[in-house]
């Protein structure tokens, strides 16, 4: 018998679920401030705006996570 303490927690609809992004590169563009990124998540289609100031430096986020597929 297991306790409320040992049981595992319910699982979500995945929708609903958070996960880590798997970013994957849709298009950049070349700008004064350095390269817009427009990029999307691989597992749940959600959208993402970088910008990569710097050719050696990884992109930093502009905007939230926008959206998901369902």
């Amino acid at each position: 018998m297991t306790t409320i303490d040992t049981r595992p927690a319910p699982r979500t609809s995945s929708q609903g679920s958070r996960h880590e992004h798997s970013w994957a590169t849709e298009s950049r563009h070349a700008t004064s401030a350095g390269h817009v990124v427009y990029v999307r998540c691989t597992a749940c289609g959600s959208h993402r705006v970088d910008l990569q100031g710097h050719r050696e430096m990884p992109p930093a986020p502009l905007t939230r996570v926008v959206g998901s597929a369902s």
